[in-house]
């Protein structure tokens, strides 16, 4: 497998989901707000070929070319099933394991993304300053529901390390990052959880 990706942005995800696999992989640097004349730029020719919106990430395994983080970690996970980090077998686990992504996903990344988009990613004229405001009020409403959808265990689905931790804990570095206030129980679990191994030495790669 090929991943394409920038630094701690959500390819960080991807990237640290590969190595708690164990499986193959090549990482790529990728460049944004660079020209398009540069091999490594998200911009350039070659790289929009892979991915027409020129963001990270991008997988390539064979033939197939993934470009949303979610789906990402799914196929990793799938693809290297004695890892152990999607559950599998019980409807109801299975069940939590997908709500739980899909709430991380759409709800508590999305006012840091909003965030970020009208703060530098968008044109200047396109960027609503009063936005930065209605980020942070929906951010902390969906940290207040995540209160409510998590177990007050070391891991998010069940007794084990699984797709779930990595996104908490990524989504929660991303928040840290943009200076939004986060409780101080989910500063712990992006800490615990960015102390594995996997994680240690993809933040090395990437910095």
């Amino acid at each position: 497998m090929k991943l394409y990706g920038m630094g701690q942005s959500r390819s960080f995800r991807a990237l640290w989901a590969l190595e708690e696999s164990g499986l193959e992989y090549e990482y790529i640097a990728v460049k944004t707000f660079t020209d398009a004349d540069d091999p490594a730029s998200a911009s350039n020719e070659n790289y929009l070929k892979l991915n027409t919106q020129g963001k990270v990430p991008t997988l390539v395994d064979g033939e197939l070319i993934l470009i949303e983080s979610g789906a990402i970690l799914n196929h990793i996970g799938r693809s290297a099933p004695a890892a152990g980090l999607i559950p599998e077998g019980d409807l109801a686990i299975t069940a939590r394991y997908d709500e739980l992504c899909c709430f991380i996903l759409t709800e508590l990344e999305q006012p840091l993304w909003s965030n970020g988009k009208h703060r530098f990613a968008l044109p200047e004229e396109h960027r609503i300053p009063a936005m930065l405001e209605t980020a942070t009020f929906e951010f902390a409403k969906a940290v207040a529901t995540l209160d409510q959808l998590l177990e007050d265990n070391e891991f998010a689905i069940g007794n084990r390390f699984s797709m779930v931790d990595i996104l908490l804990a990524q989504t929660f570095n991303w928040a840290l990052r943009f200076e939004f206030k986060v409780p101080q129980k989910y500063r712990e679990l992006r800490e615990r959880h960015f102390q594995r191994p996997a994680a240690q030495k993809c933040l090395a790669l990437v910095e």
